[in-house]
């Protein structure tokens, strides 16, 4: 309780015994209000400190031929979603700070492949790459592996099981202080996509199955806000299964 709060879904029905229906929704006021932080959004790294970048992805669209298409708030489809978060290492476990987000609607990923490993390689400096690598992003995650390294990007695959997972253990960081969002600031372009992500929170859903395993379902079932920035944020979850100790150099 300790470390996941007491206000877990977990807690709440193992410990408790309490049955719950997800009618209040998986991230409510108080939960939201424990994931607001205090820093600003940033444009690229800072010398000295850590980042992570968390990858959820979508489809392309076939006659879309050059360029980089940026979110389209009409389309019918998920989006391409990009968290960047700071690592902070300063306690017993780390700390996330989302600093940065991107968002494609239908872009290619031959060209999103060059755009992520640049942010990746010249913009963050980026200590890892958690990418969605189900289904159509399996080939994009297979790539930016080679680029970047196997060290540095770490595959994650949606299923039942795993994404119940990913969502228990991103609570549990939530509720235990550990991730926190930019403050509102005078960046439209992050002030735009903050706005997206609190809405996508806010409408999200969940169901906690019966049975040992204590599967838990969580969507966002309205389809025209969908959960790309959601689910990309979420990731960040298997970030906290790294090992973040200092690394030291050793001689021979």
């Amino acid at each position: 309780m300790a470390q996941l709060g007491a206000e877990h879904p977990f807690i709440r029905t193992e410990y408790e015994l309490i049955e719950l229906d997800g009618e209040g929704g998986l991230f409510p006021s108080s939960r939201r209000g424990q994931m607001v932080g205090e820093h600003a959004p940033l444009a690229r790294g800072v010398a000295g400190e850590t980042y992570a970048l968390l990858l959820d992805v979508a489809g392309e669209e076939e006659d879309q031929v050059e360029g980089v298409k940026a979110y389209d708030p009409t389309a019918r489809r998920d989006s391409t979603a990009l968290t960047v978060v700071r690592v902070v290492t300063d306690g017993e476990r780390p700390r996330f700070e989302v600093v940065r987000r991107y968002l494609w609607t239908g872009t290619k990923h031959t060209v999103l492949y060059d755009q992520i490993r640049d942010l990746a390689k010249s913009v963050w400096r980026a200590r890892y790459v958690v990418v969605d690598a189900t289904g159509i992003g399996a080939g994009l995650a297979s790539f930016l592996r080679a680029a970047l390294g196997e060290r540095v990007v770490l595959p994650f695959v949606f299923g039942l099981a795993s994404k119940s997972k990913l969502g228990w253990d991103f609570l549990g960081i939530i509720d235990s202080g550990r991730y926190k969002e930019y403050a509102p600031s005078d960046d439209p372009e992050a002030s735009e996509l903050s706005g997206i992500f609190w809405r996508q929170v806010a409408a999200c859903t969940y169901e906690v199955r019966p049975g040992p395993g204590r599967l838990m379902s969580w969507s966002v079932p309205d389809q025209r806000l969908h959960d790309d920035l959601l689910l990309s944020a979420a990731l960040v979850a298997v970030l906290d299964e790294q090992d973040w100790r200092p690394r030291r150099a050793v001689g021979r």
